[in-house]
């Protein structure tokens, strides 16, 4: 048996008909929704996958692969995701894996399918790996998928004093003059998180770089700046 059937019996399961409507109506999916909550999908995907152990990186990426590529239900392509995550296949985590995160990221375009690949996934490999990563975050900030930015953009937001500032800047300039709601978002909500440890360079960058509007609200919501 492969992991899926198992995945989707768990989904079903814990499944609310009622509620899966409104969810994909939230989050303007054209994939529908079984109308499972995130608590209950986490409880339920976490037992499957302690009951259905993969054995090697070359297995669990199949299997994640299979996940996403198989989906006919939202739900279905967070269990992918979930199993990314998960603590059995930590050592899994190397360069090896960036091929299939960047197939989810671009192929999912959506933020609550990339953001958290950016900030977990990527950001963890940018972090073990910063030689070879730190050259692809660079690509992918002048890339025209809007998602592979939004990555570049966000991977470093729990680095707090760790944060390459350099990278950070780096990966946001590309996107300034873009207008889209998920780029301006992205500038914000990173120069907000480094916020929290230099408060101080994040002003200065905003003034510098004459940030306005979403970008700017976003980056200076906690600071008492006008």
């Amino acid at each position: 048996m492969s992991l899926g059937e198992p995945v989707r019996l768990a989904l079903r399961e814990v499944a609310d008909p009622v509620k899966a409507a409104a969810m994909q109506t939230y989050m303007k999916s054209k994939m529908p929704f079984l109308g499972v909550q995130a608590g209950p999908r986490r409880a339920a995907l976490k037992r499957v996958f302690a009951a259905h152990r993969l054995d090697s990186a070359p297995e669990w990426r199949r299997a994640v692969l299979a996940l996403w590529r198989e989906a006919d239900y939202r739900e279905e392509l967070y269990a992918a995701i979930q199993l990314t995550g998960h603590h059995l296949y930590r050592d899994y985590q190397t360069l090896y894996t960036v091929p299939m995160y960047e197939e989810m990221i671009v192929s999912g375009a959506w933020w609550d399918l990339v953001d958290e690949l950016a900030t977990h996934r990527i950001g963890a490999l940018l972090a073990a790996f910063p030689d070879s990563m730190r050259p692809l975050m660079l690509q992918w900030a002048h890339e025209d998928d809007l998602w592979k930015r939004r990555t570049a953009i966000l991977c470093q937001n729990r680095f707090k004093a760790a944060t390459d500032t350099a990278l950070l800047f780096a990966c946001i300039e590309p996107s300034l003059s873009d207008n889209d709601f998920f780029a301006r978002k992205a500038i914000g909500w990173a120069l907000r998180e480094y916020a929290r440890t230099d408060p101080r360079e994040v002003v200065r960058y905003v003034r510098v770089k004459g940030l306005t509007g979403l970008s700017r609200r976003e980056a200076l919501k906690n600071l008492p700046v006008t």
